[in-house]
């Protein structure tokens, strides 16, 4: 089967941010994203669980996206301008898709 490169990027943040980082989807003309929460997790701070949080202010979501190599850095400029100063993580990686035209 024949395969195609693409680039998948993923956003770790804190939940109340996942709106302003999809319009930064949108504005980036990315076709298609998803949306995870996350239950527990470890960084710098040691690990945290989201057992014991009320509301949504410390919980914590990973937004996916696969796309074209030409949008990665406009996207990560979008991105990192609303989360530069916050908790979370941003990675790019090679993929290889089979249908190429859903990305």
């Amino acid at each position: 089967m024949q395969t195609h490169p693409k680039k998948r990027i993923e956003v770790i943040i804190e939940a109340p941010l996942t709106r302003r980082v999809i319009r930064c989807l949108d504005h980036g003309e990315i076709s298609g994203y998803s949306v995870m929460s996350i239950t527990a997790g470890r960084g710098r701070g040691g690990s945290w669980s989201a057992d014991d949080q009320v509301g949504e202010a410390g919980q914590m979501v990973a937004l996916v996206c696969i796309t074209d190599a030409s949008k990665v850095d406009e996207i990560l400029d979008l991105i990192f301008a609303v989360v530069s100063h916050q908790i979370g993580l941003i990675t790019v990686s090679d993929v290889a898709v089979v249908r190429p035209e859903r990305f």
